[in-house]
Parts: C-alpha cells; sequence; structure tokens
C-alpha cells in the first residue's frame, strides 16, 4: 500500500457524518451550557440559575438553551447529576478504615463537608432549592451511585451480623441519611448557630446513629 492509500484511508476515518458532527457540536454545547449555570451555582446561589441568567453568561438567546434542556428544571437534572459526580469523588477522598463503625464515622464526616464545600450543589440536590425540579429516575440512580460506597460498607456489616437483624439496607441509610441531612438543613436555615456549633451537633448526631446501628462499636 501505498504512502498516499495510507494517508487516503487516515483521512477517511477522520471524517464525520453530519450526523455525528451535528450531535457532537450539541453536545460540546449543552456541556458549555452545563459549566455556565455550574458557575453562577457556585458564585451566587441556586437562586442565580435561571435560563435568562444562563444564556447571559453564555451570550446566547435563551431559544437556544430551551433547545437544549426543555426549561429550567432540565438544566437542574444536568446540575444535580454533576453534583453527584462532585459527591462521589468525595467519598473516593474518605479515610478507609478496617472498622465499619469507623469507616461510617468518616464517611458522615465527608457528607458534612461536601455540603460546606459545594453548598449551593448541596442546597440544589437536597434542600429544594429548585422547587419545581423533583429528582427523576436518572437523578436517583446517580445518587446512589455516588453513595456507592457507604451502601458497601452497610451492606457488608449487615453480612456480618454487626447490624441488628431488623433493619434492611435501604432502611439503615435512609435513616442514616435522613438524620445528617436534618442537622445540615437546620445549619442552614440558620437554626444551629455558627459553623463550629453545627458541627458539634452534627458529629454528636453521626455518633449516636452509628452507636445506634452498631450497638458493640464504641466510639
Amino acid at each position: 500500500m501505498s504512502d498516499q492509500d495510507i494517508s487516503s484511508n487516515a483521512n477517511t476515518r477522520k471524517l464525520k457524518t453530519y450526523q455525528e458532527a451535528r450531535l457532537q457540536n450539541i453536545e460540546n454545547l449543552r456541556k458549555l451550557v452545563v459549566d455556565a449555570a455550574a458557575t453562577l451555582l457556585q458564585e451566587e446561589g441556586p437562586e442565580a440559575v435561571t435560563v435568562r441568567k444562563v444564556s447571559q453568561k453564555m451570550g446566547c438567546s435563551t431559544k437556544i438553551i430551551y433547545s437544549l434542556f426543555v426549561n429550567k428544571e432540565g438544566l437542574a437534572q444536568q446540575l444535580y447529576l454533576d453534583g453527584c459526580k462532585l459527591l462521589a469523588n468525595e467519598f473516593e477522598g474518605t479515610p478507609q478504615a478496617a472498622d465499619p463503625g469507623q469507616q461510617m464515622l468518616n464517611f458522615g464526616e465527608t457528607f458534612w463537608q461536601f455540603g460546606q464545600r459545594y453548598s449551593s450543589y448541596y442546597k440544589l440536590m437536597f434542600g429544594g432549592a429548585f422547587t419545581d425540579f423533583k429528582p427523576d429516575e436518572e437523578s436517583m440512580h446517580g445518587t446512589a451511585t455516588a453513595m456507592r460506597q457507604l451502601i458497601t460498607v452497610i451492606s457488608n456489616a449487615q453480612q456480618k451480623g454487626l447490624i441488628p437483624e431488623q433493619y434492611d439496607t435501604e432502611s439503615v441509610i435512609r435513616i442514616f441519611w435522613a438524620s445528617l441531612h436534618g442537622v445540615i438543613h437546620l445549619y442552614i436555615g440558620g437554626h444551629l448557630g455558627d459553623v463550629q456549633s453545627a458541627h458539634a451537633v452534627y458529629k454528636q448526631t453521626l455518633s449516636l446513629i452509628v452507636n445506634s446501628l452498631l450497638p458493640d462499636h464504641s466510639t
């Protein structure tokens, strides 16, 4: 095969159909819009994320954003899924412990830090900041994926008989998550004083939950 034939074949492989190029451009544009919305979310909070403000930041018409996401809720879903990825990354960086109770404490602290470091994402995902947005099946799957390590620790502890049999995995997750979220939500609402006071209440709540779920664990 001549060099010309090789070059021709390489160029052919690089060619894309109009449909492929169009889909790639749409996906790139969607990412740019989500990035702009994420910047507004982090810099100005959830209330700043409107189609109009995102379009202004992008320098495009609102029609383009509506064509990509249908409405504000469609954009909120993408931000929610991005928040799930951030939460997953935080859990990935959590210190590891052989003792399941200590590991649950570590994951609980990670959840608090996520709420502090990404407070706007937290409010969007768990605080009802977008009143018309309700997580759909894809969003809930993203949440479960983000919490995969916590679910694994609890499931393994149950299999070893460390957690009382009357609790199933889903119930334990809900108890753990709801209790910790309650403290964070009260803090966000201004009911628990400054961040140090709220964090102290959070750690006490976390310790009580772990000790109740794993009676033989000592914190």
